[in-house]
């Protein structure tokens, strides 16, 4: 049984599969939970059942675009100046 509240964005784990999942959605009329796991399957949940599981709240997993395995790194929102820009406003934060 579980107390914790699902909030979208976040990650869990259930505790009694060891499945790692993302909730990605949240109808709070219709009393359901998306969420979907790393391996990219999605599935519903009403909330009664989410309380009724074992869920434990855990950090995003480092390889979090693992859903997205087949997305080529560039598609991911990233690009080469968005990292040179990332380290050389790190660089010049350090100096701060």
């Amino acid at each position: 049984m579980s107390d914790v509240d699902p909030i979208i964005g976040n990650w869990y784990r259930n505790q009694e599969t060891g499945n790692d999942f993302e909730v990605v959605a949240l109808d709070e009329d219709g009393q359901t939970i998306e969420i979907q796991y790393f391996d990219g399957e999605l599935e519903e949940l009403d909330l009664d059942a989410w309380y009724e599981l074992p869920i434990e709240s855990i950090e995003a997993p480092e390889d979090w675009s693992g859903p997205y395995d087949e997305i080529e790194a560039d598609d991911l929102g990233y690009d080469e100046e968005d990292e040179e820009e990332d380290a050389f406003n790190a660089g010049w934060m350090a100096h701060c």
